[in-house]
């Protein structure tokens, strides 16, 4: 053993507790859970922070995935590319996201689980409602922190003008826990949002009477509405989802199922296959054919029926037994001031309007701040003016800049600020046209000022501003709900798959019972 160094025994079951406790905290904190204030997890926020400042928005030219991947890796992520391409890739898919955060150029995947192009072929930029996410960040409106080399400095949160985390749902598996929340419509959650900002005592049912239920983007329908109300007052449920169908006849006169919608996270294609293979193993009847006619006009997956299938029977059938019923397991849990929470609707409401009270008071705080700034350079300006012979004076006999400065403080009780800029002023702000804009930008600053000190001294100005740009944020992206709700679901019974015809009951001597279709009794004669 070299000299200084010594052994310190410790005991390998508190050394494993403590060493596994700091990775579970670290996942959890830092990678598979997401924000309750704006519903991103720190690969998300990065990616759309990079973009940012890479300045790729929603009016510039696309760039390619690899800069952007690129940007986000070597500033703020120091994880694999793999990660941050997936997430950026994710955010670009419309049905993925009910509102997609990133605007995507050439191949992205596709709803058949086709894998995105390569990151060197495709190209990104920000769509405009992220641009929302990102709104006012410049105004000291969150915290920052230094990113993992203390080179440079990232955004804890976002400011987040839109309710991303109810929006746009979210999922990740951390340790020891998990979360997967659905996405809802922008609209109904703008409007809950609301109700709650003018009645903070507002109960969950009165708040399901704007957010109705979670809206899937690939659209679909929710059926029955028990698992929805549990998700809603308690943060777990389980939504049943259901493609929609519906019935058409061919000119043969047969009849076909026709599908456009499916259920949200469901592969197209693997439901197709296993749909045939069900066919093919005779566990699946009344099918003749199945075909994917989707195209860049929509989804549509056509089931050509034999000519005795019931449409209706066959149809309950492809719920029971393929992916075009499956089940959307709600886990709303979130981070709230950075510890894990389970959160129910209320509570992602009100932490929501909680965190943009706090980015409307610090942005105005800021706002404040440098209208006063340049309110009192306005100012200094202004006295300048008022005795421009006396400055002119007194600059002409200064030998140094540093002598002139000294003078107008001492002449004029300026401070150095007014005085440098007054040193700095140009001539041509002498003429009346320019001094007279001086004094008019002065009177709007002291105004705005006015404004500004009344929002800070006035929680009620300070909630009607939320509750403003929520209405103007919904007016711009707010849209139709996609998923229908039925509300008297019920688990398919074992009568849902027998049809509804008449049938000969046939009794034997020896007492066994043979029931037969009528139309197959009358067949032999």
């Amino acid at each position: 053993m070299a000299d200084g160094e010594k052994i310190v025994p410790i005991s390998i079951e508190e050394e494993m507790k403590s060493a596994y406790i700091d990775y579970s905290m670290s996942v959890i904190v830092s990678r598979a859970l997401p924000d309750v204030r704006d519903g991103l997890k720190p690969v998300h926020r990065r990616v759309l922070y990079g973009m940012l400042d890479l300045g790729v928005l929603s009016n510039r030219a696309h760039k390619k995935s690899a800069r952007i991947v690129g940007e986000v890796l070597g500033k703020y992520h120091p994880h694999g590319d793999t990660s941050v391409y997936d997430s950026m890739v994710r955010m670009a898919q419309d049905w993925s996201l009910r509102y997609p955060f990133v605007d995507g150029q050439e191949e992205g995947g596709s709803i058949d689980g086709d894998n995105p192009a390569a990151m060197r072929y495709t190209e990104a930029r920000l769509k405009k409602i992220a641009e929302e996410m990102l709104a006012d960040l410049d105004k000291e409106t969150v915290d920052f922190r230094p990113n993992f080399d203390d080179s440079l400095s990232e955004p804890v949160v976002l400011p987040a003008r839109i309710p991303s985390l109810l929006c746009n749902g979210a999922s990740g598996i951390a340790v020891g826990m998990a979360t997967n929340m659905p996405p809802h419509n922008l609209s109904e959650v703008i409007d809950g949002t609301i109700a709650y900002i003018e009645n903070n005592d507002v109960t969950i049912e009165e708040l399901m009477q704007h957010v109705k239920a979670p809206d899937f983007p690939t659209g679909g329908t929710i059926y029955g509405y028990e698992g929805v109300k549990d998700a809603f007052e308690t943060g777990r449920g389980r939504i049943v989802m259901r493609g929609r169908a519906r019935f058409e006849e061919m000119k043969s006169g047969r009849e076909m199922i026709i599908v456009d919608e499916i259920p949200y996270q469901v592969n197209k294609a693997d439901m197709i296959k296993k749909t045939a293979d069900l066919v093919n193993d005779k566990k699946l009847d009344g099918i003749s054919e199945i075909r994917d006619e989707s195209d860049r006009n929509g989804m549509r997956i056509v089931y050509e029926l034999k000519r005795d299938a019931i449409p209706n029977i066959v149809l309950n059938k492809l719920y029971k037994y393929t992916s075009l019923q499956s089940s959307f397991s709600v886990n709303n849990i979130a981070l709230v001031k950075g510890r894990p929470e389970m959160l129910n609707l209320k509570s992602l409401i009100s932490n929501f309007v909680e965190h943009r009270h706090d980015v409307v008071i610090r942005r105005t705080q800021y706002e404040l701040r440098k209208a006063q700034e340049r309110a009192h350079i306005l100012e200094g300006l202004l006295i300048a003016l008022d005795n421009l012979d006396e400055v002119i004076k007194l600059i002409r006999a200064s030998k140094t800049p540093e002598r002139s400065r000294e003078g107008l403080m001492k002449t004029f009780e300026l401070s150095e600020l007014q005085a440098r800029a007054i040193l700095d002023m140009r001539l041509q702000k002498l003429t009346g046209l320019e001094s007279e804009k001086i004094k008019a930008e002065y009177d709007e600053l002291m105004t705005t000022i006015a404004r500004l000190e009344e929002i800070l001294g006035s929680e009620e100005v300070r909630f009607q501003i939320i509750k403003d740009e929520l209405i103007e944020t919904k007016e711009k992206y707010g849209d139709e709900r996609r998923s229908k709700i039925e509300y008297s679901g019920a688990d398919l019974s074992i009568e849902d798959m027998i049809p509804d015809e008449e049938v000969v009951i046939t009794i034997s001597h020896a007492g066994y019972i043979k029931r037969t279709s009528l139309r197959e009794y009358k067949s032999p004669k």
